[in-house]
C-alpha cells in the first residue's frame, strides 16, 4: 500500500521540494522516509528550528542549483578540457559558496549553530579569482595571458591591413564592381566583382551569385595578408587551449574538496528548505516520546486554508491505545484520523506539525486503510479490497505501530460487516497498536464502551443549523445524523419517520423533532402531499387484529404507542374512534389505532366492579354519592379526575 498517497504526505513532500534550490535536497526529499533512531530524529527536528530561526533573522540564504558543477568537476579529474563555458559555471558556483559563507557569518551574530557549518566551507578563492581573470563572457580573456593578447593584437591589425587593400582594389576599380563593399566568402576577403569585368581584377575566383553575373574575388595584395592571418589563428587557438587545460587542471586538483562543499550545501538547503516549509504552513516544533503517547493541541490538516480549518484536540496513549470515532457523514472524521497520522509523520521526518503543540511518540511503521480500494483490474470488489488491506494491516501493526482505519466493516451486509469490525479492533488490541478507526455501527460503541484500552470519540454536529462542527470529543460516542442530513437535503419527512422507526423503533420515530404533528401524533396532511394523485381506494376495516371485538371496554389494560406505556381504558370509544386511557398521573385522550389490549378488564376485575374507585377522585366520589341520595348545588369535577 502506498502510505504516502494514500494520507497525501506526497503532496507535502512536491511543496516541501519546490522550496528546496539544490537537486540533491530535492532527491533526499524525495527518497525521504521517517526516521527509526531517536538520536537522529531530535537532531533532524533541532536543525529544522535552527533553519527556520536563521531565515527569520537573517533572511534567505544565497543558494543555487549545484548539480551542473558535479558533471564539470568529473571532467576535470578525468583530465579533459573545460570549455570557457563550464569553467565560468564553475566559478559562479565558487562566488554562492563565497556568499554562503558571508551568510553563516552573519548568522553567528544571532548564536545559531547552523552559522558555524561556515567553517567547512573553503572557497578556493584563488581558483575563483585566477577562472574569473581569465574567462569573460563565456570565452578566454585576451588578457589570460601576455602571449595571447599580443597574438591577438596582431591578428588585428592583419584583418585590418586586409580591409584597406580590399578597400583599395573597389575605389580604384569602381566601374567593374557589382556593390561598393567587401565581403567575406568561405573565409577570405573578396570584392564582388562584375562578371564580364574579371580580367581586369587580378586575383582568386572564391565564389559566384546565384544568378553567376557577379564574382567574389580575393584580390591578389589581399592572399598574402589571408595566409599571415591563418598562423595567426591557428597560434590563438593552441594558446586558449593551453590556458583552458591549465585551468581545467586546477578545478581538477580542488575537485575533492569542492565537492565536499557541494554537498554541505545540498544539507544545508535541506535543513533550510524545512524551515521554508515551516514558515508556510505556521509549523510548531514537536516533542517526541518513545512511550506510545501522541497528544495534538489545536491541530489543523496542514493542507487545508488554516482560516477555514478548526482546530482538532487529541490525545492517545494514556488512557487507551485506541479510539473510535463516530460522528455524522461529511462531519470530518476522515480528515480527523488522516490530521492526527500525517502530523506524527511529518514529525517523524524531521518536519514540524501545524499544531499549536505536540507530543509524538516514534512508530516503527504506519499503517492505514482509508478510501474504498475498488479494482476492477485485479477483479477486487469495494469489500474484498478493504478486507485484504486489512488484512495486511493486521499483519504488520505491532505495539510500535500507528494504525488508522475509515469506515470499519463498510461494503457488506451491515450485521456481518459490524461483527468484522469488532473482531479487527480486536485484533488491533491485541498487536498493542495505537489505532483510529471510524464507524457508524452502534455495536461497535458499545463495544468500545466496554473494553478496556479503548475509547470513543465523537465528531460534533449541529442539529439546529445541520451542519458539522468539524470538532472531536474524545470520551463520548456520536451518532451519524444521517436522518437528520437526509432532511436537509429534502427526504420527506413520511420516509424520514419510515426510516428511524425501522432503525430504533417507534418510540425514537415519535420524538424525532423534525416532524410537524398535531395533537395525536399524527403527521398532517397537508405537510406531505401524494407524489402521485392516483390512489387505491381499499375496504375499510372493521376492526383491527389487536383490537377486541366489541371494542375497548372499561378496564380493559392496553399498551400505548410510541411510549410503549400501560394504562387502564376509562371511557370507550366514541364515534371520532377516540377512547381515554388512565396513565399514571393522567387521562389521555388517544385514537384507538394507537392502542393494543394487553389484558381483558374481565380477567382483572370482578363482573360487578366499581370502577370509580380507580378512574374518579375521593372528592368526587363523596359527592357522587350525596347527589344520588338528595338534591346539591355542588358540581362535580371531571379536572380533578385528569
Amino acid at each position: 500500500m502506498n502510505i504516502e498517497k494514500q494520507l497525501e504526505f506526497d503532496k507535502i513532500k512536491e511543496i516541501w521540494m519546490t522550496l528546496a534550490v539544490t537537486e540533491g535536497a530535492r532527491e533526499r526529499i524525495r527518497n525521504l522516509s521517517f526516521y527509526l533512531s531517536e538520536r537522529e530524529l531530535r537532531k533532524e527536528l533541532r536543525d529544522t528550528t535552527k533553519g527556520r530561526e536563521m531565515l527569520e533573522k537573517a533572511g534567505t540564504p544565497p543558494l543555487q542549483n549545484v548539480d551542473e558543477i558535479k558533471e564539470i568537476l568529473l571532467i576535470a579529474e578525468k583530465g579533459g578540457c573545460l570549455t570557457p563555458d563550464q569553467l565560468e559555471r564553475a566559478e559562479n558556483i565558487l562566488t554562492v559558496i563565497r556568499r554562503l559563507k558571508d551568510y553563516l557569518n552573519k548568522g553567528k551574530l544571532f548564536e545559531n549553530p547552523l552559522a558555524y557549518y561556515e567553517e567547512n566551507l573553503n572557497t578556493n578563492e584563488e581558483l575563483r579569482e585566477e577562472i574569473a581573470r581569465q574567462i569573460r563572457g563565456g570565452a578566454v580573456d585576451d588578457r589570460a595571458s601576455k602571449e595571447l593578447s599580443q597574438i591577438r593584437q596582431r591578428i588585428a591589425g592583419c584583418e585590418e591591413q586586409m580591409r584597406q587593400k580590399a578597400e583599395q582594389v573597389l575605389r580604384s576599380n569602381q566601374s567593374c564592381m557589382a556593390d561598393q563593399f567587401c565581403t567575406f566568402r568561405n573565409g577570405k576577403l573578396c570584392v564582388p566583382v562584375k562578371k564580364e569585368n574579371k580580367p581586369r581584377i587580378p586575383g582568386s575566383v572564391i565564389d559566384r551569385s546565384a544568378t553567376g553575373n557577379t564574382l567574389f574575388i580575393e584580390p591578389a595584395g589581399v592572399a598574402g595578408y589571408g595566409e599571415e592571418l591563418q598562423l595567426l589563428k591557428i597560434s590563438e587557438e593552441n594558446e586558449i587551449y593551453r590556458i583552458l587545460y591549465t585551468l581545467t587542471a586546477m578545478v581538477g586538483e580542488e575537485a575533492a574538496v569542492i565537492r565536499e562543499v557541494v554537498q554541505l550545501m545540498e544539507k544545508l538547503d535541506f535543513v533550510f528548505s524545512k524551515g521554508k516549509l515551516s514558515i508556510d504552513l505556521d509549523g510548531t516544533e514537536p516533542a517526541v516520546n518513545t512511550e506510545r503517547r501522541i497528544v495534538l493541541k489545536d491541530g489543523r490538516h496542514p493542507l487545508m486554508d488554516r482560516k477555514k480549518a478548526v482546530p482538532l484536540r487529541f490525545e492517545i496513549g494514556e488512557k487507551a491505545r485506541g479510539i473510535v470515532i463516530t460522528g455524522p457523514n461529511t462531519g470530518g472524521k476522515t480528515v480527523a484520523i488522516k490530521t492526527v497520522m500525517l502530523n506524527c509523520m511529518m514529525a517523524q521526518c524531521g518536519l514540524h506539525v501545524t499544531c499549536k503543540e505536540a507530543d509524538i511518540c516514534m512508530n516503527n511503521a504506519y499503517l492505514c486503510d482509508i478510501g474504498d480500494g475498488q479494482n476492477l483490474s485485479e477483479n477486487l470488489s469495494t469489500f474484498s479490497a478493504h478486507i485484504k488491506n486489512v488484512l495486511e494491516v493486521l499483519k504488520e501493526a505491532d505495539r510500535d505501530s500507528f494504525v488508522i482505519m475509515d469506515e470499519l466493516g463498510s461494503g457488506t451486509d451491515p450485521a456481518e460487516g459490524m461483527g468484522i469490525a469488532i473482531a479487527i479492533l480486536e485484533e488491533l488490541r491485541k498487536s498493542g497498536a495505537n489505532f483510529l478507526v471510524t464507524t457508524h455501527y452502534p455495536e461497535v460503541k458499545e463495544y468500545a464502551d466496554r473494553t478496556e484500552k479503548l475509547l470513543n470519540a465523537r465528531m460534533t454536529f449541529d442539529k439546529e443549523t445541520l451542519m458539522p462542527t468539524y470538532q472531536m470529543v474524545i470520551g463520548e460516542a456520536g451518532e451519524s445524523c444521517a436522518f437528520y442530513i437526509a432532511d436537509k437535503l429534502g427526504m420527506p419527512k413520511e420516509m424520514l419517520r419510515t426510516a428511524v422507526r425501522a432503525a430504533y423503533g417507534d418510540e425514537a420515530a415519535n420524538a424525532c423533532r423534525f416532524w410537524d404533528q398535531d395533537d395525536r401524533g399524527a403527521v398532517t396532511p397537508d405537510k406531505h402531499p401524494q407524489r402521485n394523485p392516483n390512489r387505491i381506494i381499499r375496504m375499510k376495516e372493521t376492526r383491527r387484529r389487536n383490537e377486541p371485538e366489541s371494542g375497548y371496554k372499561i378496564g380493559d389494560s392496553v399498551m400505548v404507542y410510541p411510549d410503549k406505556k400501560i394504562g387502564i381504558v376509562c371511557s370507550p370509544i366514541n364515534e371520532k374512534g377516540v377512547l381515554r386511557v388512565q396513565l399514571p398521573g393522567k387521562k389521555i385522550w388517544i385514537s384507538h389505532k394507537r392502542v393494543k389490549l394487553h389484558v381483558a378488564a374481565d380477567r382483572l376485575y370482578p363482573e360487578d366492579y366499581d370502577f370509580s374507585i380507580i378512574f374518579e377522585t375521593v372528592k368526587n366520589r363523596k359527592l357522587r354519592h350525596e347527589m344520588s341520595r338528595k338534591y346539591t348545588n355542588d358540581v362535580i369535577s371531571f379536572d380533578e379526575d385528569m
